[in-house]
């Protein structure tokens, strides 16, 4: 991750903000693999495909507060939300169509 690399980030704010982003963003596969997992019923599918939005969220929180702190620059920032904003678009589709999901 490239906020690692990015030498803005005072040393105790670096352990904790690229710790929590790190676990946000990996809740929102491990939010998505525990959905597929449920996918034979539609609505603990949804579930965790809305946990999993939350995690989506609360990474893109994290991520703002650094740029707020000036811990990460600009460019990074808008890059890595633009990737998420992929992923939260594919988070709602697959939330508001699970029928073309589930069996």
């Amino acid at each position: 991750m490239e906020i690692l690399k990015f030498p803005k980030f005072p040393q105790r704010r670096k352990v904790f903000l690229t710790d929590q982003i790190r676990r946000s963003s990996r809740s929102v596969t491990s939010c998505i693999a525990e959905s597929w997992a449920k996918r034979r019923y539609e609505k603990a599918f949804v579930n965790k495909l809305t946990d999993s939005l939350g995690e989506e969220n609360e990474t893109e929180v994290w991520l703002d507060y650094s740029i707020d702190c000036n811990y990460i620059i600009k460019d990074i920032h808008e890059r890595i939300l633009t990737e998420y904003d992929e992923v939260r678009k594919m988070l709602i589709s697959m939330i508001n169509n699970p029928q073309k999901w589930c069996s």
